[in-house]
C-alpha cells in the first residue's frame, strides 16, 4: 500500500512540474523503476507515458481556456511530432541510444547557461515569425523533438519550452501552453507503439493518470497566476536537475 501511495505522490508531483515546464519524467520514472525492478524497462516507460498523456492533456486544455495558444505554430509542430515520435520509437528498437545519453548533458548545460545569462529571456511575448515561415519552422522543430521523444525522451517538454521562446519569440507562459499541445502529440504517438507492442500496465498507468491530472491542474494554475517569471525560475531548476541526472546516467554507462 505504501508503494502505491509513494507512486501517487510521485505522479502528482510529476504532473505539476510537467504542466509548468516539462520534465515530469525526471520524478516519475525513477520511482517506477525502483518499485518495479522486475518489469521490463519498456513496460515501465510505456506505463509512464500512459499516465503522462492524461496529465499533459489536462494541462493543455487548462492552458487553452486561460491563455491564448499560438495554434499557428503549435498545430503544425504537433502533427510533425506525432509522426516522427512513432518513427523514433521504432528506431530505438533497432539502434542503441548510447550516443544520445552521452550528448544530452552537454546540450542541457548550454540551454541552462543561455537562459540564465539572458535575464529578459522569455519575459515578453513578441512572436518573430508569421505565415509560412512560422509554419515551416514549427514543422521542423516538431519533427526533431518528436523523433527525440520517441527515440530517447528525457526533457522533451523542457526542450519544447526553450525552443518556443528562443526561436518563436514567445514568453515562457505562452511557450508552455504551446509545448503542451506538441507534448500530447508525442505522448500519443509513443503510446500507440507501446500499446501495440504490449508494453503497458494499464491499471497502474490509469491510477497514476488520476494523480497526474490533479497535479497538472495545480501546475497550470500556478503558472497562470505567477506568470512567465515563475515559469522561467522553475525551468532553470528542472534543467539543472536534468543535467545532474543525465550526467550520472552517462557516467554509469561509461
Amino acid at each position: 500500500m505504501f508503494d502505491f501511495a509513494l507512486l501517487g505522490v510521485a505522479a502528482f508531483t510529476a504532473g505539476l512540474v510537467d504542466a509548468v515546464v516539462g520534465g515530469g519524467g525526471l520524478i516519475q520514472l525513477p520511482v517506477l523503476f525502483s518499485l518495479f525492478p522486475r518489469e521490463a524497462p519498456a513496460t515501465l516507460i510505456g506505463t509512464s507515458k500512459l499516465a503522462g498523456i492524461f496529465g499533459t492533456s489536462a494541462a493543455a486544455v487548462n492552458y487553452a481556456r486561460r491563455v491564448r495558444v499560438a495554434w499557428s505554430a503549435a498545430a503544425p509542430a504537433a502533427v510533425a511530432a506525432f509522426i516522427l515520435s512513432f518513427v523514433g520509437a521504432y528506431t530505438v528498437t533497432k539502434v542503441p541510444a548510447d550516443f544520445m545519453r552521452t550528448l544530452l548533458p552537454v546540450v542541457l548545460v548550454a540551454v541552462a547557461i543561455y537562459t540564465f545569462k539572458k535575464k529578459d529571456f522569455g519575459a515578453a511575448h513578441a512572436p518573430v515569425h508569421t505565415g509560412n515561415a512560422e509554419r515551416y519552422l514549427a514543422i521542423g522543430m516538431g519533427a526533431c523533438i518528436g523523433f527525440y521523444d520517441g527515440f530517447f525522451g528525457p526533457g522533451t517538454g523542457s526542450f519544447l519550452l526553450f525552443l518556443f521562446v528562443r526561436f518563436f519569440g514567445f514568453d515562457f507562459l505562452s511557450a508552455s501552453a504551446a509545448a503542451k499541445v506538441v507534448n500530447v502529440a508525442c505522448n500519443l504517438s509513443a503510446l500507440m507503439w507501446f500499446g501495440v507492442s504490449g508494453h503497458l500496465l494499464w491499471q497502474l498507468g490509469l491510477l497514476m493518470a488520476a494523480c497526474q491530472v490533479a497535479g497538472s491542474l495545480v501546475g497550470t494554475k500556478l503558472a497562470i497566476k505567477h506568470g512567465s517569471g515563475f515559469v522561467r525560475k522553475l525551468f532553470l531548476i528542472v534543467v539543472t536537475l536534468l543535467i545532474f541526472k543525465t550526467s550520472y546516467d552517462a557516467w554509469l554507462r561509461w
